[in-house]
């Protein structure tokens, strides 16, 4: 269950990819961003209202992030001409890739939350064999985006009605493929080694969409120099 390695770890090496880009032609891949530091924020596809708010969130630190000399780099779980339809009314500064597979995701280790069979006598172990009730009990409420700590599905609907959402079918179907896909946040250097990682809910199913924030990412950037 869950995916077969571990997050990638700072010291190592940063895998290898090449993606198709949403706000720009062509594809962007490890090979066009070597030689300058980048951060790379691989996120879930459009239905997570979460995600669609940190890679916001990204692109306002772009500038800061820039003048340190990172480059900034969001991966979304989303077909391409999906993303290009809904970022098209939001352009963003930041490089934003399309990935439906999760390709990327896989090749840095991300986890995805797997579910053990119902009467299961294993243990859980969050995230690749967790129960159904371990997951159920869970409340979250990151910034307070919430008028109470919800469960985290949940809390999509109310965060999606809010920001007047819909999902269409490609939505539908990246949700029913990679739902329980986790977010992670690498920072890499110019040499393409891993120096920080962030990979959400490490702790469990009740940090499920915390992400790190701009005082987190831009200390991480600054240890670059140190």
């Amino acid at each position: 269950m869950g995916d077969p390695r571990d997050p990638l770890q700072p010291g190592e090496r940063a895998p290898d990819f090449a993606l198709p880009a949403v706000n720009r032609e062509g594809s962007v891949g490890l090979a066009d961003l070597s030689g300058r530091p980048f951060l790379i924020g691989l996120f879930r596809g459009l239905h997570c209202p979460f995600c669609r708010r940190q890679v916001m969130r990204l692109a306002e630190m772009q500038p800061a992030l820039h003048a340190k000399g990172v480059e900034t780099v969001a991966v979304i779980n989303t077909p391409l001409a999906r993303a290009r339809l809904y970022f098209g009314y939001r352009p963003l500064p930041l490089v934003l890739l399309a990935d439906p597979e999760c390709r990327t995701h896989h090749a840095f280790g991300v986890p995805r939350a797997a579910f053990l069979p119902e009467g299961s006598a294993e243990p859980p172990a969050w995230p690749g064999r967790t129960s159904a009730a371990q997951f159920e009990a869970a409340r979250i409420n990151p910034e307070g985006l919430l008028p109470q700590p919800m469960q985290p599905m949940a809390a999509n609907p109310v965060l999606n009605a809010r920001d007047g959402f819909a999902l269409e079918e490609d939505d539908e179907a990246i949700f029913a493929a990679h739902g329980t896909q986790l977010v992670g946040h690498y920072l890499v250097d110019a040499a393409g080694v891993i120096a920080w990682t962030h990979i959400e809910a490490r702790e469990g199913p009740h940090r499920l969409c915390y992400f790190p924030d701009a005082v987190e990412i831009s200390a991480a950037a600054d240890g670059l120099r140190g």
